[in-house]
């Protein structure tokens, strides 16, 4: 069970809290949630609005990338959410 993340694209959803973005196992999809909590562990947010949440994502993309690996690699079922203790 190995995950790629060869699509950059990631959206947040203001009516859950989480930035949403898509890994791939071969040519299967899956989802993954970063809560804004998580986020927020990562890096201070001045402002909670899309862009400057999406620039954190952005700004820590290759550890948050790393951790939805592990999380996948637990073999649980999808979506996958990353809490903020995972960081």
């Amino acid at each position: 069970m190995t995950i790629s993340f060869p699509n950059q694209s990631r959206a947040y959803e203001a009516s859950r809290k989480v930035v949403r973005f898509w890994g791939y196992d071969g040519v299967l999809e899956k989802v993954f949630l970063m809560p804004v909590d998580a986020l927020i562990k990562l890096q201070r947010v001045l402002q909670y609005d899309e862009a400057s949440l999406l620039r954190a994502f952005d700004a820590h993309r290759d550890l948050i990338y790393a951790v939805a690996a592990k999380t996948y690699a637990r073999g649980a079922k999808g979506p996958y959410e990353l809490s903020a203790a995972s960081f």
